[in-house]
This record gives structure tokens, C-alpha cells and sequence, in this order.
């Protein structure tokens, strides 16, 4: 070892080993490692390496891999360790592919490296963004949670290695419209971005250590968000402390001597994306950065403290070091879409499913049935599996072929389409819904598809690019359930969808309502064992589901107000953090210190109890209001919540200790004080209000604790 060059003995400082390898490269070279796709440097054993890979519910885009719930489905479980042990599993298989292709090619190509650009954690903060299926929902606190948990199973717990290199995408301020994004300006007051569109990236940063942050297509009060003084250098370099690395989103630089128009060449941007922090470039804007150090814009240094910032996720993920060395190295491709992932998939699909109504307790479907017909569009669909940014598999099961492995024998079952997802059928269906009726139960799988929403320009059937312009069922689907109820049919209806659908009129139509998101390859497994009782539903609503699309505000605007259940004074159909189960929890004894404590925890505690006959998990969800605050503040908000196994018939104590900082507001320069009136803290099974109780939502439980004395 001590012939070779520092930068390959494993034993050095990371820092030292770095600054040997800078010191052999030239101009030139250094420029080619700024690219996602970069070439390989023979002479310094360096391996053409594409940081392009993508992980957001499984390893996409390269063949067969495991295919858990879209990341919105996972939010709906609102179990944070069961979403760090799927994230486990994703990078467990991006180490067997990538060094599978390592050692195939020598190389890597686009989707097989260890750089997964996910999770995204912006805000969705309206329902009609296409890409608010990827995202964690609509609070702060919940993404943060979920992210941070998805951040940790992806980049493992070694000290030295990291398993993949976890992103946090899309920095900051995002989340639609589409067909705008490669020029819109979102405007936001420091309350707002500090309020609700950065807490869940400073969660990521300064608790899950996160690798890298991936900077959005979109501008942000004037500048564009891959170049952006304050947001990179002000809040993540200095005020957070991040020392990973910055990426852009895909050809985002190119935005800015195109629509942004803030440079008047590609030499400009790039000088300008680079010297704002932005260290890796997914685009082709790079590959002017010999122009600009040439005509003085960047100098040698500039490319310098990117490289190594580029460069020390590499050493962390253990390319520059012998195999033994690495932990992860020798995973097998044993692993790839394996059945302990499988099993996982199914435990994270059944926990996803949102139970929104059970009429007379229709479900768990009885085991006297005697006749079922199936119909609907999704209850064949691939597709609805699926969702964006998907691996492949050999054992998706359908909403259909779920049910058939799971209907009793001896039950008389059906199926027909009986409607397309958007369009009207040529054909003469009227008899269909009558023969429908006719049976015990009719299960109608509906709902929207990721033809109909998803990122700019994937979504086929939508006119704008991605985006939904209404938020209802599709008409030609709404009438089919109009008919079927006019025939008197007993309908339990399986939705699937990446967002929020209204569904006012749906509601009284159907006995039962199951919202399924896109459940992964075990979807229609997990969706069969909730329908006939051998899983209890636990999910809950990370989003809140409006009565109509004249409800939101609009959608350009990036104002929180009147939107998410945080700022919304309009009833919604079906509240965030909703969902029944099959039972409820009774809560009791709530324990809480008379004033709080600016320098310490709040501490909780309840008791949680089960009186029916069937195992439950609820989750029990924490929440602050401040009732005597007259400016703007959050009407309610999360600041903690457990997801709690309660058998039949016992009792669970539930204990909390939520930090200080979070029973904080927010001012209009984005700093956290305190209220100067009391704390309301409501403990409950959803978020509070009248309209969670009248769905059947627990009783909660709510107490004022006094605002920490003013000092100095």
C-alpha cells in the first residue's frame, strides 16, 4: 500500500485523500466529474460513474426490482420504522445492481449507480400537482418524519460507508404547476418558507444527515432555486451546516439563459450555478465550465470545492476502496426482488389502505357471502400498481387477481369493466350494473390512474402536462356509480389515486369507501386481505380530501393561505390524518406539565384502549393550536404521532416528548418565537375538528398548557 497514490489507502483522513486526488487531476478532468454522466479517468483508475438513479418506491427504471406503495401510500401508513426498513430494502438491492453492473461493464450507466435522487419532500400543498404522488403528503412535520426515516433505511447506519446516497429533492419551494415549472417564479413570504416549505429539508439536513439536495427547476422570489444566495448559501450551508453535495434537477440550468432568462448564455449559467453551490450538474450546462474559468468567471478553486463535495460521496460509498473494506459490497443479486422484500411490500400495502367509509359495517366482507361481482377500470390495471418512477417485477398482482387468490369457495363471483377510466363505452353496458345488484356485494375499482397525473408531459390523458384540472371522479365513472346505486346495488368501492379525490356525491352512493393509492406489486394481495377481514385498515389520510375543486385556491398561488388542513377554513369531505379501522380506540388519561418549558421537551402521556374483539393499530396523532394568537398562524398542527398496536380488550400506555422548538410560531422573518397566550394540545385518531368526529374519528382529548415565562 505505501506504493500507491493517498487517495486509495482507505486508512487516511477522508479529507487528505481528497485533496491527493484533486491534486492529479487537471482543469479539464475535474470539469468532466461535475456531469451526472461522468467519464471515466483511466490513468487515475477512475470508473465512467452516472449519478443518475432513481429510488423513490423501489429501484426504478432498471428491470426487475421490488415494487413497494408509491412514496404517498407509504405517508399513509404513518409508521416511520416500516418506512425506513423499505428503504433498507431498496438500497440493499441498488447495492446488488450496481455492483452486478460494475462487474459486467466496468461501469455504470443511467439508473445503476448508488446516487438515488430520492425522497422528494416537497409540500403538497394542492391537490390537482401531478408529482404530489411522490411526496410525503401535505404536512411539514409528517414528510419531515417520513423522509428522515426513508433517508436513514437508504444511507445506513455504518460510521464510515454510506449504502446509497440518499437526495432531498426538489430544493425548494415546488410542487407545480408542470407545464410552467422550467420558468416559474414562486413567490413566498419568509413565513411561509420557513413555515411550511423548508421545515421538512431541515429535518433531513440536520437530523438524517442526508448525502444531497437536489435544487428545483423553478425560480423562487426572482432567482432560480439552483443558484440561490439565500436558499443555498444562507439556509443550507450556513444556517443548517450541510456539508454534502448539491445537484441540480435535469437540465434546470439550462432554464436560465432559457425561460428564467436571468443569463444571457449557457457559459453564464453554468458560472452562475456553480459559484451559487450547485456542485453536480444532471444537464449538459457543464460542459461549458472550461469557457468560463478560461474567460475568468470560475476559477480552479470554484471547481475545487465542488469536486470535493462531489467526490466525497463516492469515497463514502466505498468506490475507492478495496471490496473487503466496504460492507455492502458483497450483497448478492439473490436479493433483488427476493420474498422477504415481497413480504415487506404486502406489509407496507395493507398499512397504506385508508378506510374513508364502512356503512353498517359492511367490511370486513362476511364469510356467509354468497355471490361478489367485481367491476371497474383499475381492477386489472398494471398501471394503478405502479404509479411514477417504478421498478419491474414478474409478480404484480392486480386489484382482480388479488381478489380471485382470496374470495372463499363457494362464492359466486363475477367481473365485467363496465367503464373505462375517462371515456364512455361504445358498447351497451346498462345490464351490467342491473346484474351487479343482483349480488351480495358489488366491489367497483375506480379511481384515477397515473395516465391522468404525474410529472410534465407523462401524463397522457391530462391537458396540462401532468397536472389535474379537476379534483372529481371522472364523470363517466361517477355515472356508473350512480347506476349501480339506482339499481340497488350494495357497492364497496376501491379507489386507487396519488392524490386527493372529491368525492361528495361518490360518498353517498357506496357503502364502503377503501382508498388504496398505487399499491406496489403485492397491491392486490393487500387490498383482498383488508376487504375480508384478515388485516385490520390502520391507514390515515397524509392529505385532506376536499368536496370539490372550487374549494382550492389558486394553484399558481404559492400562499398558504387556505390551503392544507393548516390554513383551511373550508370543511373538507374527509379530514387529514382520517381513517377508520375495523374498531375504534377509546383515549383517556392525558397527562401534560402546566407550562411549558423553552428548553425542554413536552412530555405526554395517555392511555389507549381496545374494547372490541379485534386487534388494532391506531395511530395516535398530537397537535398544537394557539386559540388566542390574533396574526396568522397555523390553525392546528402536527408535531408528533405514534402508530400503536393494541390488542383486543387491552390497554396501551402512549408516552410523547415533543420538542420545544416545535410548539413554537413562526414570524414574519421566518424566526420561531413564542406565543404569548396559551398552547392547546389536542391528542386525538385525526386531525381536530367536527367534521373527523361526525366520520367517526376517536374522541379526542385537549389541554392548555401555558406559554413558557418571558424572560429578559
Amino acid at each position: 500500500m505505501s506504493d500507491a497514490p493517498l487517495y486509495l489507502n482507505p486508512d487516511l483522513d477522508l479529507g487528505q485523500r481528497l485533496q491527493d486526488l484533486l491534486s492529479r487531476m487537471t482543469v479539464r478532468e475535474k470539469i468532466s466529474q461535475l456531469w451526472h454522466e461522468a467519464p471515466g479517468i483511466p490513468r487515475l483508475g477512475i470508473a465512467a460513474y452516472n449519478s443518475w438513479s432513481e429510488g423513490l418506491h423501489g429501484v426504478a427504471r432498471n428491470g426487475r426490482a421490488t415494487v413497494f406503495p408509491q412514496a404517498i401510500g407509504m405517508a399513509a401508513t404513518w409508521n416511520a420504522q416500516l418506512v425506513q426498513n423499505v428503504a433498507d430494502a431498496i438500497s440493499t438491492e441498488a447495492r446488488a445492481k450496481y455492483h452486478a453492473a460494475l462487474k459486467r461493464n466496468g461501469k455504470t450507466d443511467i439508473y445503476q449507480g448508488l446516487n438515488l435522487w430520492s425522497p422528494n419532500i416537497n409540500i403538497f400543498r394542492d391537490p390537482r400537482w401531478g408529482r404530489g404522488q411522490e411526496t410525503w403528503g401535505e404536512d411539514p412535520f409528517l414528510t419531515g418524519t417520513l423522509g428522515s426515516a426513508f433517508v436513514r433505511g437508504l444511507q445506513g447506519d455504518h460510521p464510515t460507508y454510506l449504502k446509497t446516497a440518499a437526495c432531498a429533492k426538489h430544493y425548494a419551494v415546488h410542487s407545480g404547476p408542470e407545464k410552467l415549472r422550467h420558468g416559474f417564479d414562486a413567490q413566498v413570504s419568509l413565513k411561509d418558507l420557513h413555515e411550511t416549505y423548508l421545515p421538512a429539508f431541515k429535518k433531513l439536513v440536520t437530523e438524517a444527515n442526508v448525502e444531497a439536495v437536489m435544487g428545483a427547476y423553478n425560480r423562487v422570489n426572482g432567482d432560480p432555486a439552483c443558484a440561490h444566495p439565500y436558499l443555498i448559501g444562507k439556509v443550507l450551508r450556513e444556517d443548517w451546516g450541510f456539508q454534502g453535495h448539491v445537484v441540480s434537477d435535469c437540465w434546470a440550468i439550462s432554464d436560465f439563459d432559457g425561460p428564467h432568462g436571468c443569463t444571457p448564455n449557457p457559459t453564464e449559467s453554468a458560472a452562475k450555478a456553480l459559484k451559487a453551490g450547485c456542485d453536480l450538474e444532471c444537464g449538459c450546462r457543464y460542459s461549458h465550465l472550461l469557457e468560463a474559468h478560461e474567460q475568468g468567471l470560475i476559477t480552479e478553486a470554484d471547481l475545487d470545492l465542488a469536486l470535493t463535495r462531489v467526490y466525497a460521496t463516492r469515497f463514502k460509498l466505498g468506490m475507492f476502496d478495496p471490496p473487503e473494506r466496504v460492507p455492502y459490497a458483497s450483497i448478492s443479486t439473490d436479493v433483488v426482488a427476493c420474498q422477504e422484500h415481497a413480504a415487506l411490500a404486502h406489509r407496507a400495502a395493507v398499512e397504506s389502505v385508508v378506510l374513508l367509509k364502512n356503512k353498517n359495517n359492511i367490511l370486513p366482507l362476511r364469510d356467509d357471502l354468497k355471490s361478489l361481482f367485481v367491476l371497474g377500470p383499475t381492477a386489472t390495471s398494471v398501471e394503478v400498481l405502479l404509479g411514477n418512477y417504478y421498478g419491474m417485477n414478474t409478480g404484480l398482482t392486480t386489484l382482480l387477481e388479488g381478489l380471485m387468490g382470496r374470495i372463499p369457495e363457494g362464492v359466486r363471483t363475477e367481473y365485467r369493466i363496465a367503464t373505462h377510466v375517462l371515456h364512455e363505452s361504445q358498447s351497451h353496458t346498462s345490464w351490467i350494473f342491473q346484474s351487479a345488484a343482483q349480488n351480495d356485494v358489488v366491489i367497483a375499482c375506480m379511481g384515477i390512474t397515473p395516465h391522468m397525473e404525474g410529472e410534465e408531459g407523462e401524463s397522457i390523458d391530462s391537458a396540462e402536462n401532468g397536472d389535474r384540472t379537476r379534483i372529481e371522479l371522472p364523470e363517466v365513472q361517477l355515472d356508473a356509480l350512480r347506476k349501480l346505486s339506482e339499481a340497488g346495488a350494495k357497492t364497496v368501492l376501491v379507489l386507487t389515486g396519488g392524490s386527493a379525490v372529491a368525492l361528495e356525491e361518490v360518498a353517498d352512493l357506496v357503502e364502503a369507501i377503501v382508498f388504496v393509492w398505487y399499491p406496489g406489486q403485492e397491491g392486490g394481495r393487500a387490498v383482498a386481505d383488508v376487504l375480508f377481514g384478515d388485516q385490520s385498515p390502520s391507514g390515515k389520510l397524509p392529505v385532506t380530501f376536499p368536496r370539490s375543486t372550487a374549494d382550492l385556491p389558486d394553484f399558481e398561488d404559492y400562499r398558504m393561505t387556505g390551503r392544507t388542513y393548516r390554513y383551511s377554513t373550508i370543511e373538507p369531505l374527509f379530514p387529514f390524518g382520517y381513517g377508520l379501522t375495523y374498531g375504534q380506540v377509546q383515549l383517556s388519561d392525558l397527562q401534560a406539565p402546566a407550562t411549558l418549558s423553552a428548553d425542554h421537551d413536552l412530555h405526554l402521556s395517555l392511555q389507549v384502549h381496545n374494547p372490541g374483539p379485534r386487534d388494532l393499530s391506531e395511530v395516535v396523532q398530537v397537535y398544537v393550536q394557539h386559540p388566542e394568537v390574533a396574526t396568522p398562524v397555523p390553525l392546528q398542527q402536527l408535531v408528533a404521532f405514534q402508530k400503536v398496536s393494541v390488542p383486543a380488550g387491552a390497554t396501551q400506555q402512549v408516552q410523547f416528548a415533543v420538542p420545544s422548538s416545535a410548539l413554537q410560531l413562526i414570524n414574519a422573518q421566518g424566526e420561531g418565537v413564542w406565543s404569548e397566550g396559551p398552547v392547546e394540545i389536542t391528542v386525538g385518531t385525526c386531525s381536530p375538528g367536527q367534521r373527523g368526529l361526525d366520520l367517526g374519528a376517536a374522541v379526542p382529548l385537549a389541554v392548555q398548557v401555558a406559554a413558557p415565562p418571558v424572560t429578559g
